[in-house]
């Protein structure tokens, strides 16, 4: 025996090989186990608001497909999100159905695109006819190198909900407004020291260079892009900078309007019950939020297209997401298929989804639903889902980049710094913070492309 050999197993006792042997066994032992049918097909969701919703539509399921019945789960997101992974890289056991967060369905988009542990339902969405039938940039977060994973359950366009209250006691006219411009203009009577100490107390629109989901609503908004159509970074493409710098103009110096109210906060709401910000980015989801959260608000709340960055431009942007998938894992992929279609395109479910969380649906045939045309006593009697449904099909596409959730984080750490920036010499001007801007968005897109090229599979061909 090589010397070598024989001090390596001179290193290891005889009950250490015994327990390594029995180790090797029994996975073994495992692999080759038949796997049990299940006897239902196992649908899991993440939001509670959703269980409700189902409910009916899932027990009438069940009633006509005997043979198939379906199970349905309110797993916590983060458990999820945790389950799904460990099923698609280990195979330890995930659900057939599956309701997806967007921040969670970009991670199974890191490998080879045949390793996507969601079932390809391009082909299907195809043949079916089903692809005119939906809004189409709904479809983006959900499609990979061309192939698409999921079913939309939601559109969310974003609007501006105001304190109509407080506008129409000034005698101001929202139908002056168009642009950012003419809304800071038009609205700057409402800025306010409040107490007489100095400072402003009320500000104009709720955002924070710290909140990386505000500036993506808003550079979606104005044209601006961190991911190119490849699924490459590119943080310092031309606008980009302009973009954030004028942001930071908004919250630094003489011109500033923004006051942070983050409405997942009982002091962010209490802000906006006391009306020290007028205004709130809003998609339709955040609509039904409010309406349970925060009653206080009722019937001082108005609704409007976004403001353009320029005239004649987008109204509107996007800001959460959903999707059904089915998964390799399930047994009965056609069935599955059967059961996804009829949940997400039923005009029941879309009706009900709407009248308890204000969400609208990505089936254009539902956008005739009547729900959508009723007055809402919250609102002021505006008929908020025909408002959405209105600016649905300009929302902007986004990427599906598993990497997009670090890209955010990256874009925040661009505008606090040039916020600091600014700060310390007293800059408000766009214009002067442009090259700044700039230069943090180049060194950023150096080190995050960095990051995204050690990925074999999603890196961008050679040219």
């Amino acid at each position: 025996m090589p010397p070598i050999l024989r001090r390596v197993l001179a290193a290891f006792s005889p009950g250490v090989g015994i327990i390594a042997l029995l180790a090797v066994a029994a996975a073994v032992a495992l692999l080759l186990l038949p796997q049990a049918p299940r006897e239902r097909v196992q649908f899991w969701i993440f939001a509670k608001q959703h269980q409700a919703v189902y409910q009916s539509l899932l027990e009438r399921w069940n009633r006509e497909h005997p043979g198939m019945r379906v199970e349905m789960s309110l797993v916590n997101g983060a458990v999820m999100d945790q389950r799904i992974m460990s099923g698609f890289l280990t195979g330890t056991p995930v659900a057939d159905v599956l309701e997806v967060e967007r921040s969670m369905a970009g991670k199974a988009f890191m490998g080879p695109i045949e390793d996507v542990g969601y079932v390809d339902l391009t082909a299907r969405l195809k043949s079916e006819g089903l692809l005119a039938q939906i809004n189409r940039p709904s479809l983006s977060p959900w499609t990979s190198r061309g192939h698409i994973f999921g079913i939309p359950h939601d559109v969310h366009p974003v609007m501006l909900m105001y304190r109509a209250d407080l506008v129409e006691a000034a005698g101001i006219d929202v139908r002056q407004i168009e642009t950012w411009d003419d809304f800071i203009r038009v609205m700057r009577p409402l800025q306010q020291d409040l107490d007489g100490d100095g400072r402003i107390d009320r500000q104009l629109l709720s955002y924070s260079p710290i909140d990386p989901n505000g500036t993506e609503v808003l550079m979606l908004q104005a044209g601006g892009r961190i991911f190119d159509d490849q699924e490459q970074p590119c943080f310092d493409r031309p606008g980009n900078a302009a973009i954030l710098a004028r942001l930071a103009s908004w919250s630094v110096g003489p011109h500033q309007i923004c006051r942070y109210a983050d409405y997942n906060l009982a002091s962010g709401q209490q802000l906006l019950v006391d009306g020290l910000v007028v205004a709130v980015m809003a998609p339709d989801w955040l609509c039904g939020t409010f309406k349970q959260q925060i009653p206080g608000l009722g019937g001082k709340v108005k609704l409007m297209p976004l403001p353009a960055w320029e005239r004649g431009g987008r109204r509107t942007s996007v800001f959460g997401g959903t999707m059904l998938a089915l998964t390799k894992a399930s047994l009965t992929p056609e069935e599955d298929w059967e059961f996804a279609k009829a949940i997400y395109l039923s005009r029941e479910m879309a009706t009900a989804l709407f009248r308890s969380t204000c969400i609208i649906s990505p089936f254009k045939a539902n956008w005739t639903d009547a729900a959508y045309d009723e007055p809402d006593p919250y609102f002021r009697g505006q008929p908020v889902g025909r408002l959405y449904v209105r600016l649905a099909p300009d929302v902007p596409r986004r990427t599906s980049s598993p990497y997009n959730p670090t890209a955010l984080l990256r874009l925040s750490n661009c505008m606090t710094s040039l916020v600091a920036y600014a700060e310390e010499r007293r800059l408000s001007d766009p214009a002067a913070l442009e090259a700044e801007a700039q230069r943090l968005l180049v060194a950023t897109q150096r080190d995050f492309a960095a990051l995204v090229h050690r990925n074999a599979f999603l890196r961008a061909p050679a040219r």
